[in-house]
């Protein structure tokens, strides 16, 4: 499969069969994304939960697409209410789609929706797709069951936010990739604005000195796992 960075936390999954997923396609007002909604398409789109930077495009990219949007039962209620298709989950819970396996864990943030509508609890994702594991842990403060989800699934890649002030910064992401000892680890979510600068490449040095592999990827890059 591929993966595509577009900025921010909003990544782009395709499979060997075709499969479009989105995760927190946040483009348009976004100042660093290098694409708009309307240059992306999907078949699949994953909410990690409804702040307006992780909503962010999802029901105009879902109604232009009929693309079946994924997240937590009253996100997903609120998208259906917006006359979008939606699978209800929660966080524990797995599902088996056409593309792979979806499990929904905890995150330690917030979520509500632009308009100030209750989104439920926030999350992070677990996807198996095409035999690799990824851990999109979404907005999140570093919690030690990061541990647990390590252990349980053998994670292949990990992205997890370093921008500091809404989430881990870089000290408390290097120990998120400490304790679930993913293959790669792929920081996301700085440098957006102003309040979460961060620097990339002083994660990846320290998570080099874990030993462990880190990948800095550029805005828009795609990589083949």
């Amino acid at each position: 499969m591929k993966l595509r960075y577009f900025s921010h936390s909003s990544f782009q999954i395709t499979s060997d069969a075709g499969e479009v997923i989105l995760i927190d396609p946040f483009f348009d007002g976004n100042p660093t994304s290098p694409v708009t909604s309307a240059e992306v398409s999907a078949d699949y789109i994953v909410l990690t939960h409804g702040h307006g930077d992780h909503l962010g495009d999802a029901l105009k990219i879902a109604t232009r697409c009929n693309a079946l949007l994924i997240c937590v039962n009253e996100l997903a209620n609120y998208c259906i209410d917006k006359g979008c298709r939606a699978h209800n989950m929660h966080i524990g819970g797995s599902y088996l789609f056409p593309f792979g396996r979806l499990k929904f864990t905890i995150a330690h943030h917030g979520s509500m929706t632009p308009e100030g509508t209750y989104a439920g609890e926030p999350a992070g994702v677990v996807l198996t797709v095409d035999g690799k594991s990824l851990y999109h842990t979404g907005d999140t403060g570093l919690f030690y069951d990061m541990k647990l989800i390590g252990e349980m699934t053998s994670l292949d890649y990990m992205l997890l936010p370093i921008g500091d002030n809404f989430t881990m910064g870089i000290d408390d992401a290097v120990k998120a990739v400490e304790l679930a000892r993913p293959g790669v680890a792929i920081p996301m979510h700085y440098n957006t604005f102003p309040v979460i600068a961060a620097d990339p490449q002083e994660f990846a040095r320290r998570v080099k000195a874990l030993g462990k592999v880190a990948w800095v990827m550029g805005y828009g890059e795609e990589r083949r796992l």
